[in-house]
């Protein structure tokens, strides 16, 4: 998972280098675009995930202490988070979309809807792998019945990994909102 997670970072860490010096070519354009979009909903955005990563990290502190229920309902409650996140992104995607954004800014709108689609391919392959964790903190009743006594506890371990790409993914979105709705 490091591996892959060091990947991910390199490889947007090189699409935010191009986003800046882009900038740095054309700041009254880019300064014109992010004047577009809106600060609060960023704002609610990054307010979400980092509440959805707060849940996932009391999700792997339940599971430290064998608390299976309480883990389960911190996971659902972040996987809801983001479940929200991708809601809300989806909304200002429309709204973008319908005000048929001016021509001359599309360099910016170019880079914004590039981070924040791809950023959302994340948040639902984070999805996938909290349900992955849910289905490692809650077995089917077969596999429960079906395994050696003792072995119905989750592995922390796999409920640690997984929870590690979803803050990635969180601290991800933290670097977009600031360079997309922020950066000045």
């Amino acid at each position: 998972m490091w591996f892959f997670v060091i990947g991910e970072l390199w490889i947007f860490t090189c699409y935010f280098a191009c986003y800046i010096y882009d900038r740095g070519q054309n700041p009254e354009l880019f300064l014109a675009g992010q004047q577009l979009l809106s600060r609060g909903i960023g704002v609610l955005n990054t307010i979400i995930l980092l509440t959805s990563s707060l849940f996932v990290a009391l999700c792997v502190q339940a599971t430290r202490a064998r608390d299976v229920a309480t883990a389960s309902r911190f996971l659902a409650l972040g996987g809801g988070c983001g479940v929200l996140f991708m809601l809300v992104k989806a909304g200002e995607w429309y709204v973008k979309i319908r005000e048929r954004l001016p021509p001359s800014l599309h360099e910016f709108f170019l880079y914004y809807f590039m981070f924040t689609a791809l950023h959302l391919i994340h948040v639902s392959l984070g999805l996938l792998i909290l349900v992955l964790l849910w289905r490692e903190l809650n077995p089917m009743p077969r596999r429960r019945f079906a395994a050696a006594p003792g072995a119905e506890q989750p592995r922390v371990a796999f409920i640690e990994v997984g929870a590690t790409y979803w803050h990635i993914v969180d601290a991800l979105w933290i670097a977009i909102f600031a360079l997309v709705y922020l950066m000045r």
